[in-house]
């Protein structure tokens, strides 16, 4: 048997060890345009907002790059558009954080842009204790009922009454047991 060589194993493919060298920036040509990613639909698919005209398009992740190049939510990618089909685009390319500045420093890309991956799916979610909002609510109602009364004399407000509730009904209990008998039965 030869012995190995050191090429051709599943490291060596992955490019364990690469030393990452600095690419050449690609910047847009006719039919392109640079994208923000939204959201990831799986099967190498998903839905990005086109920063040329804003439009948001399904786009498709090229065979090349599926299982080689990693795209999360919030990435800036190039695209291909397609002439026949406006909703849909091909991601073409990926940048890097590097190469993101670059592109705002030569004004291909806004500078208000907010890059990065990972998942910004809530971050404006606050949550808030049962408790703590029913009293906080209270405290707005009674502010408001305070800036009201300046202007406007306090109307009573009309409590709507409470249906009340169908309870279930419950079996009666059997403390003792009883016993049949012959006697009951020809009775019965």
């Amino acid at each position: 048997m030869p012995k190995n060589k050191g090429r051709g194993g599943k490291n060596y493919r992955r490019g364990k060890n690469e030393n990452l060298t600095k690419r050449q920036l690609e910047t847009k040509e006719d039919g392109q345009d640079y994208a923000q990613v939204i959201k990831l639909l799986g099967n190498g698919r998903l839905i990005c907002v086109c920063l040329g005209d804003s439009k948001q398009r399904l786009g498709h992740i090229r065979g090349k790059m599926r299982r080689k190049v990693w795209i999360q939510n919030g990435d800036i990618v190039l695209v291909a558009l397609r002439e026949f089909q406006d909703e849909k685009c091909d991601v073409v390319y990926k940048y890097f954080p590097e190469e993101i500045k670059q592109l705002k420093n030569l004004k291909e890309i806004p500078e208000n842009l907010e890059e990065g991956g990972g998942d910004n799916i809530g971050d404006n979610v606050v949550f808030v204790n049962k408790e703590e909002s029913s009293s906080s609510d209270s405290d707005i109602s009674d502010s408001d009922s305070d800036d009201s009364s300046d202007s406007e004399p306090k109307q009573p407000q009309k409590q709507q009454p409470q249906k009340p509730q169908p309870q279930k009904a419950q079996a009666p209990a059997k403390d003792n047991k009883e016993k049949i008998t012959k006697k009951d039965i020809d009775d019965i």
